[in-house]
């Protein structure tokens, strides 16, 4: 049996599983929080070895985090792992950018940017 799984095609699961890495088929809400979970791992493994940048720092990031990598990208869509790892270096910039301004004396504000007519 082992031996025709290879020349049959895979199962259902793995065929959905394709299909949602490619983009074919959107993700369901159970495999969107898989994807997160994986993400946030990674994220985590990133942070625990000083890795901002996952894709500038491909190789470090493969070496440091190789199997929490696979994961996130297994379980998620090919153009969400790029716009994850994208987002990721961006979110630790502006955070540093807002850090930085504090230290300087501004103060936050709170803006609304609702665009619905008031009344």
């Amino acid at each position: 049996m082992g031996l025709l799984s290879g020349i049959f095609p895979a199962s259902e699961a793995d065929k959905r599983a394709t299909e949602v890495r490619t983009g074919a088929v959107a993700p369901s809400r159970a495999e969107r929080q898989k994807c997160w979970e994986a993400r946030d791992a990674y994220f985590a493994c990133l942070d625990a070895h000083g890795i901002v940048d996952a894709l500038k720092d491909d190789k470090a990031a493969a070496r440091a985090c190789g199997s929490e990598s696979a994961g996130f990208e297994k379980d998620c869509a090919t153009q969400w792992v790029t716009y994850f790892k994208k987002w990721r270096v961006q979110d630790i910039q502006k955070k540093a950018r807002l850090k930085e301004l504090e230290a300087q004396g501004a103060q936050k504000m709170d803006v609304n940017s609702d665009f619905a007519p008031r009344s």
